[in-house]
């Protein structure tokens, strides 16, 4: 189930499978997610990338639903300054994350097996250094790397127009049925295809 933060429009994603729960990205309000959450159990906090608008409230989900985060390796470097993850841009608040002890973190490549799920993991880039992609039974959630019909900035910190096209090419030879991204609707493999394909071009030219 996607849900959308009142303040941020940021996406939250609850993903439910035999009474367990994924939660992707944490940019929704706790009560609303709480809502859907019920009393399943959570197995995983999952963080696309480090900017504020889609990790505000992981600290909250951490507490209410008693589970581990996973995220890049690069995400402490955001989380832990104010500057990198823009939380001073969205409110008058300074996110300077100095405890990791619950995340696991993830570079590279591959798989998690939590209780029913089982979580394909990509380290990506060009929006930003911490940008993962998570595969979850044929759905793709890819953060800000695309955003709807579009691409995610570079001109950000840590964003490259390189590591975007990298990122690209990853994302074209992936094989998913759905494609979740951190603002905007969900689009199928064959609309993001195009996508892919279009800003591959533009960016190479």
């Amino acid at each position: 189930m996607r849900l959308v933060s009142n303040f941020y429009e940021s996406n939250t994603f609850v993903i439910e499978k035999g009474g367990e729960v994924l939660i992707v990205d944490a940019g929704v309000e706790i009560e609303k997610v709480a809502n859907v959450v019920g009393n399943k159990k959570v197995v995983g906090i999952f963080l696309s990338h480090g900017h504020f608008d889609h990790v505000a409230y992981f600290e909250e989900y951490e507490k209410k639903f008693h589970a581990k985060v996973y995220a890049s390796e690069y995400i402490k470097e955001y989380l832990g300054d104010c500057k990198k993850n823009y939380s001073t841009d969205f409110v008058d608040f300074k996110m300077d994350i100095k405890d990791f002890s619950n995340f696991e973190l993830l570079g590279g490549s591959g798989v998690l097996h939590l209780g029913n799920f089982d979580v394909e993991y990509e380290q990506l880039g060009g929006h930003s250094k911490s940008d993962m992609c998570f595969l979850v039974d044929g759905e793709l959630f890819v953060g800000d790397v695309i955003i709807s019909r579009g691409i995610g900035r570079t001109d950000l910190y840590g964003g490259d127009k390189n590591e975007m096209i990298k990122s690209l090419k990853i994302l074209g030879k992936m094989d998913y049925k759905i494609m979740h991204c951190g603002h905007g609707e969900d689009y199928p493999k064959s609309a993001q295809d195009k996508v892919v394909a279009t800003y591959l071009r533009f960016l190479q030219r």
